[in-house]
């Protein structure tokens, strides 16, 4: 090879390198992939677009799915029972002794047998129901999961904008404390006030400051948790709108409890486990039955691999085929498929119960929910006017002091409870939709949204 083929060789391996090297940099950089691997993040997130995100491509969603579709392949296999069964079999015999008429120790045997179950005792028919009870049930567990990603999904959001609405607040209060600053300040450089009270005007700035701080934290971490519930890398930037704001609500209490008892999951999963408990004592009760089966059988014997025969075997025994019913039952057993039986008897009686205890349990939560809504309205009303009535009072502490009729201390605290009123009011309206929402799972009702009852 001469040199300067050789030396394009090493070139061309060299930049090959360089290029494998830059595209793995590329699919090692999650930064670079993000955008790629979340398809479907673009635009605006509001609180519908989330949950429908959440329910689409959350885990927990692809988990129920999956045991959804399981136990839809475990109610075809149940139904599969009802049919024939068909098996088979090839073998080969070695005799140490010749067989009657034969000139050969080997002995071939093929077999063909169908079996059809005729009657097991109500097993085979309480087995397929019970395995489309379990689908419907896991139907239901799919619901109530569905509901539960609901519930956090809008919680999440809500305390987003309750800690946006925080960062505002607080934003405003480090606003108006160093303005008061700047005005104490230059009241003191002219010595109409003394240093102890740019002091406490110092103090007070870097405390809301530091609240500023923790509630962006909050703000982060909260856009972090709906990034998780909703499958997209913590990394991306998500942009999540909507506001705070009083969702009218008119349901009475009959109506809530109506509907709950029509669409809960859990009343649905509490009831088809009743019926579930009764397939298991119907399977239990089959042992007091005859098992009958019908058989089909079809043999072939030869002293050879193709079983032919080969004039071995007299023409009777080389080919023959066979059919009968089978009747088979366990006649004692001291009393063990007795009380297996009245075992599960008993526990009909538990499910049924824990139903009643479940329906209760449902009732309250509705009822509950419908108290927090009641509570929470009443206190946005109130924080409303607190706030109005703050800002007035801040406003008249600000223009008293300025005018040399009132002290730093009467600003500091009305602003103080200027930023209280506030902070009642962004938790009164956070719990609020909070509520709405955790009543409408207690309903059983998927409201994404959280768009006014109908």
């Amino acid at each position: 090879m001469s040199c300067k083929r050789f030396t394009l060789l090493v070139l061309n391996l060299v930049a090959l390198l360089v290029l494998s090297s830059f595209a793995y940099a590329q699919d090692a950089d999650p930064a670079m992939n993000s955008e790629a691997d979340s398809p479907g993040i673009a635009g605006q997130f509001d609180l519908a677009r989330c949950v429908q995100r959440a329910l689409d491509l959350n885990p927990s969603m692809t988990a129920i799915r999956a045991q959804l579709t399981g136990a839809g392949h475990g109610a075809r296999a149940a139904l599969g029972d009802f049919g024939p069964a068909l098996g088979g079999s090839y073998g080969y015999t070695y005799n140490n002794r010749k067989l009657t008429t034969s000139h050969k120790n080997d002995d071939w045997l093929a077999s063909l047998n169908v079996t059809q179950p005729v009657f097991h005792g109500f097993n085979l028919l309480a087995s397929w129901q019970k395995a489309k009870l379990t689908e419907e049930s896991t139907m239901a567990s799919l619901t109530n999961v569905e509901l539960n990603l609901i519930e956090s999904v809008q919680t999440n959001f809500m305390s987003l904008l309750k800690a946006r609405m925080d960062v505002k607040s607080a934003e405003d209060s480090v606003a108006r404390l160093e303005s008061q600053l700047k005005v104490i300040s230059a009241f003191y450089e002219v010595g109409l006030r003394p240093k102890a009270e740019v002091l406490d005007a110092e103090v007070d700035l870097a405390t809301a400051q530091q609240g500023l701080l923790t509630a962006k934290n909050t703000v982060s971490t909260q856009e972090a948790q709906l990034n998780t519930l909703l499958n997209i890398p913590l990394e991306n930037n998500v942009e999540y709108v909507g506001k705070l704001e009083h969702i009218p609500f008119n349901l009475s209490l009959r109506e809530c409890l109506t509907r709950a008892y029509v669409n809960r999951p859990d009343l649905v999963i509490g009831a088809k486990s009743v019926e579930i408990a009764k397939k298991d004592a119907t399977i239990a009760e089959s042992s007091f039955y005859p098992q009958v089966d019908a058989d089909w059988s079809y043999t072939k014997r030869g002293t050879d691999p193709g079983i032919d025969g080969g004039g071995d075997y007299s023409h009777r025994y080389s080919e023959y085929w066979s059919a009968g019913v089978n009747a088979s039952m366990t006649m004692f057993q001291w009393g063990a498929d007795y009380y297996d039986a009245k075992k599960y008897e008993e526990t009909v009686k538990q499910v049924e119960a824990q139903l009643e205890e479940t329906r209760l349990n449902a009732g309250f939560e509705v009822k509950r929910s419908l108290l927090n809504i009641q509570e929470a309205a009443d206190r946005i009303t109130v924080a409303q006017k607190s706030v109005t009535a703050a800002e007035e009072a801040y406003r008249m502490a600000v223009a008293r002091y300025q005018a040399q009729v009132g002290t730093n201390t009467d600003v500091l605290n009305a602003q103080e409870r200027l930023t209280s009123s506030a902070a009642q009011l962004s938790l009164a309206l956070a719990d609020y939709g909070t509520a709405i929402s955790a009543l409408y799972v207690a309903m059983g009702e998927k409201n994404l949204g959280l768009e006014e009852a109908k």
